[in-house]
């Protein structure tokens, strides 16, 4: 039955709102106990819940990555390495352009660069010292000459990961005889530069640094104290024992130069020279054996040069190749470094000029 406007009747209208009580009312009764308040089987009443939403989370800014050091390394967190060469030197293959013997791999000049450089911490008077990977049985010196200051330019040729690269270096070398500096500085297209400055005295066993320092984008020093036995360094690794003719990346070449300046008759073809050598984190012993005079090709003329090697040690380990020249006092005109997989880095001598 319609009204005479055409809309339901009311009686229509009161029947069903009549079915949709009972409906409701059939729902209630069967809904199970535990959506009331209460847990007693008798009390069935419905009751509606206020749920809150979650509170946004607040998002922080990355932590700057921290490096994982070499002693807590463990096979769940080192990745696969498909070019057989160990995790540190893979992250390391892209860092600044090297320098004269490093124990570090090369650089390649990719447009990006990642440097996984430690943060700077200071030393602490705790810290236990470290035991040397090689007992040092270092060369005594019996007698030293020293180059005066000059100003060493060098092009530096290269191969990492089949990529040829291109850089240029500077051996700066300032003394006035009793102090000295000595600072080699790699530059490379699209990576920046790199270097390691040396600073110390001039003694009658030659040099004997204070500091040694390796600057890209962080820098990282090693503080020579003789006073108290030991070398700390900045990278908070462990100190190292300070023993006499101690030498570190840079002053070791100037002061194997210096000893084959003073008697090269002390050092034929098949002798050994040994040092103690500080890197920015650690202590290593060097060793070089002396081989043949070549001629080079250097500044575009022929040179003669004492060829000396230090040959791998152990497994990933670098071929160190360089010559001295006796027409330069015996300083450092080439080296050459090749890694196990064939990478190389080559340094020649281009440009011999007064320091600045």
């Amino acid at each position: 039955m319609t009204s005479t406007n055409g809309a339901p009747g009311w009686r229509p209208l009161a029947a069903l709102a009549v079915l949709v009580v009972t409906a409701h009312a059939l729902v209630l009764q069967a809904s199970p106990a535990h959506l009331g308040n209460s847990p007693e089987a008798g009390s069935k009443t419905f009751t509606t819940r206020n749920i809150e939403a979650a509170p946004t989370p607040v998002v922080e800014a990355a932590a700057a990555p921290v490096a994982v050091p070499k002693a807590v390394r463990t096979a769940q967190n080192t990745p696969k390495n498909p070019s057989n060469q160990p995790p540190d030197q893979q992250m390391r293959v892209q860092e600044a352009p090297e320098i004269i013997a490093s124990t570090e791999p090369p650089s390649s000049p990719p447009a990006t660069v990642d440097v996984p450089v430690e943060s700077v911490v200071a030393a602490t008077p705790t810290q236990t010292v470290a035991t040397l990977p090689v007992a040092p049985n270092t060369t005594p010196v019996t007698d030293i000459r020293l180059p005066g200051s000059v100003r060493l330019e060098y092009k530096v040729i290269g191969l990492s990961k089949n990529l040829n690269y291109h850089a240029t270096a500077v051996l700066d070398w300032k003394t006035n005889g009793d102090n000295y500096e000595a600072m080699m500085k790699v530059s490379a297209f699209l990576v920046g530069s790199r270097s390691m400055t040396s600073v110390g005295k001039v003694t009658s066993s030659g040099l004997a640094p204070t500091r040694f320092a390796d600057k890209f984008r962080a820098e990282l020093a090693a503080h020579f104290e003789a006073d108290k036995g030991k070398i700390i360094f900045s990278a908070n690794t462990p100190d190292a024992p300070w023993i006499e003719g101690v030498q570190d990346r840079v002053s070791v070449f100037l002061q194997l130069g210096g000893m084959l300046a003073a008697k090269p008759q002390d050092f034929p073809p098949g002798t050994s020279v040994t040092f103690l050598t500080i890197g920015p984190r650690e202590a290593d012993t060097w060793t070089f054996i002396i081989e043949a005079q070549e001629n080079l090709d250097l500044m575009g003329a022929p040179m003669a040069a004492l060829k000396l090697t230090r040959k791998p040690r152990k497994e990933f380990d670098q071929k160190v190749e360089i010559w001295f020249a006796p027409s330069l006092g015996y300083l450092p005109v080439r080296s050459r470094i090749t890694q196990q997989n064939g990478d190389f880095i080559d340094q020649q001598l281009t440009e011999v000029s007064k320091s600045l």
